[in-house]
């Protein structure tokens, strides 16, 4: 168990943690010399049943709120240590409230400096602390009478500290390894060495992890635990790790260290956020400070369906950042104004994927509730029913650190459906298959004389945000079982059919064998008309009606290919994209044994109709070939 202190300065917080564990945290020279804490000390002690204790001492100045920050993120127990003499003081009141909205519920009060005071002033702050505590996480936490000087009431409150460690046990190990750094220096034998609390996982000596934000690979050479040699550590404990392939220069307080899957920088995400009583309200695009894990940077808070968050309210909120930070699904953050000077509110990381377009829809709001449920597999039930394009799993896990099998597991036990690595619930799922059928026979009565909708736009009409795998999965059961027909790239129902008329057809089958003899190079309308004495201007004609039957495509101007031509280049890009990861003119020369010219224009008609998608010199793959047909 990590126990924190908390409380205004010179109240006695170091002297405490030395009574308890006989260790001075006073580390600094000029800690000694001025006789208060101005940076975070450490302190570990034994266990009866076996473990350590230990303890964060934190400055309680209140020009150090962010040393105090950077080593009470993390903890599990607070230790609120207020003197008899002064009673609850300003910076008392300040780490109260951020002991509260780091979701700290566990914690004792230490009434510090007990034997310089009267008993009548002992009682009065007594009742100064039941009044400071009424109403918060801590208005039932135990109060110790103590002397840290002359050791009065120090073994009951060392007593009760081993208690709680025994009955709060260890955090769970799962998901990859989080350390957040709070120290860093380097050592003689040990080289380059960091220290932090292990948010989750484990890790052990000659793992490969990775310093974020920067994204650089270590590797651990060795570690101790708890201020003990040690051959792994895991989540809840304080940790020192010496790492081999970076340099002390390297490391800034407020990076982390991470299993590389979970590197995954962000500036933005969504989060809920609450404003302390007694604050003035939280406006939009509010300028903050951001306090996570051991990092302090610079914010701004765009709220999320309101204008303002009220003293002592909570609403959803998008924020920004400076800088890149580490940070992940269900982190606690402080914000402080923006001159630093005090405490406004904190919150939790919801999503570190927010999107930028729609964020204060309801359907997002909706998403937002959904996510901030703390069981992921109720949170994946709530959220699989408001996510109209599916939650992709991955990011999923990613957001919330967890480990691919336990989460499709999780999928699995809540019967989603499942399409690669999305996820629809099961009526989600058979909502979008009545939309793709009633979004089709809408477009029948809108275009009678259309032969049927291509699938990318009928993909838009059912539902934009569908992914085109997930949308031929969706495409594919109909089809399968003859609710939808296909007539090269015309997706229809099966009793909608157009008939080209009777002189068109002629015309048509008179041409058409020109087209057919070079399929992949055929010849220009002036061409066909000079070959068949068939005024161009009727052949231009006719071809564009035919290519809206669907039986012919414009793929240059005035250069016509057939359906069946096009069906079969569509699969011969697919098959170079699939063979060189994209598609460049010449391989697609080759293959067709036509000029580069040609097939310049037929990457390009397949970009405009979203089959392809450039990227600078070149095409890469964004559909099916099943589109087009057989």
């Amino acid at each position: 168990m990590i126990i924190g202190t908390a409380g205004h300065i010179d109240h006695g917080k170091t002297t405490l943690v030395k009574a308890l564990t006989g260790v001075d945290c006073d580390r600094l020279k000029e800690e000694k010399a001025r006789g208060i804490t101005l940076d975070l000390g450490y302190a570990y002690t034994p266990l009866p049943a076996g473990g350590t204790l230990g303890f964060i001492d934190v400055p309680g100045h209140e020009k150090l709120i962010h040393n105090m920050l950077a080593g009470a993120t993390g903890i599990d127990f607070a230790l609120l240590v207020i003197a008899a003499d002064d009673g609850p003081m300003p910076q008392t009141r300040e780490h109260l409230d951020i002991v509260e909205l780091l979701g700290i519920r566990q914690g004792a009060v230490a009434l510090t400096k007990i034997d310089a005071v009267s008993p009548e002033r002992l009682a009065q702050a007594k009742a100064e602390i039941a009044d400071l505590l009424a109403g918060t996480a801590l208005a039932e936490a135990p109060l110790f009478p103590v002397a840290a000087v002359t050791g009065q009431g120090i073994a009951a409150l060392r007593a009760h500290l081993d208690r709680m460690a025994a009955e709060i046990g260890e955090r769970t190990r799962q998901g990859g390894f989080r350390l957040a750094i709070d120290r860093c220096f380097t050592l003689s034998g040990a080289g380059t060495v960091v220290t932090g609390t292990a948010f989750s996982g484990m890790v052990k000596a000659g793992d490969p992890l990775l310093l974020s934000p920067p994204g650089k690979t270590v590797r651990v050479r060795s570690l101790r635990v708890q201020d003990t040699a040690a051959e792994s550590g895991h989540a809840g404990q304080r940790i020192a790790l010496a790492l081999a392939g970076i340099e002390k220069s390297e490391i800034d307080r407020g990076m982390w260290l991470l299993a590389p899957v979970l590197h995954a920088p962000t500036r933005r995400f969504d989060a809920t956020l609450r404003v302390l009583p007694g604050q003035p309200p939280l406006k939009h695009w509010t300028q903050v400070h951001l306090h996570l894990g051991a990092e302090d940077v610079p914010a701004r808070i765009a709220l999320l369906g309101a204008d303002e968050i009220p003293p002592g309210g909570e609403h959803w909120a998008q924020i920004t950042l400076e800088r890149d930070i580490g940070a992940l699904a269900g982190d606690r953050f402080i914000l402080r104004d923006a001159a630093a000077r005090h405490t406004i509110g904190g919150g939790r990381v919801l999503d570190i994927f927010p999107p930028t377009r729609k964020k204060r829809s309801p359907e997002r709001l909706a998403m937002l509730a959904a996510l901030a449920d703390d069981n992921p597999a109720s949170a994946l039930q709530l959220a699989t029913s408001q996510q109209a394009g599916g939650i992709d799993l991955d990011t999923y896990a990613l957001n919330r650190n967890l480990d691919t099998a336990t989460l499709h597991a999780i999928a699995g036990e809540l019967g989603l459906k499942r399409v690669g690595t999305t996820a629809f619930s099961a009526a989600h799922w058979q909502g979008l298959e009545d939309r793709l059928l009633a979004a089709l026979a809408a477009e029948h009565e809108r275009a009678p004389d259309m032969p049927g909708v291509e699938r990318d736009r009928l993909r838009r009409l059912t539902q934009p945000a569908l992914a085109r795998p997930a949308f031929d999965t969706l495409l594919a059961s109909p089809l399968a079982d003859g609710r939808i027909a296909q007539t090269n790239a015309w997706l229809h129902l099966p009793e909608h059919h157009v008939q080209m008329a009777a002189g068109d057809r002629d015309l048509w089958q008179t041409l058409k064998p020109l087209l057919d003899a070079a399929p992949y190079a055929p010849p220009r309308v002036r061409d066909i008309a000079k070959a068949t004495g068939v005024g161009e201007d009727a052949v231009r004609a006719l071809l564009k009606r035919v290519a809206r039957m669907g039986e012919a495509y414009p793929v240059a101007h005035d250069h016509y290919f057939t359906a069946a031509a096009v069906a079969d280049l569509a699969r011969r890009v697919a098959t170079i994209n699939q063979r060189d990861g994209m598609v460049r003119a010449a391989p697609l020369r080759d293959e067709i044994g036509g000029g580069r010219k040609v097939a310049i224009h037929i990457l390009e008609f397949f970009d405009r109709i979203g089959y392809t998608r450039r990227v600078r010199d070149t095409h890469v793959l964004r559909g099916n070939p099943e589109q087009f047909g057989s």
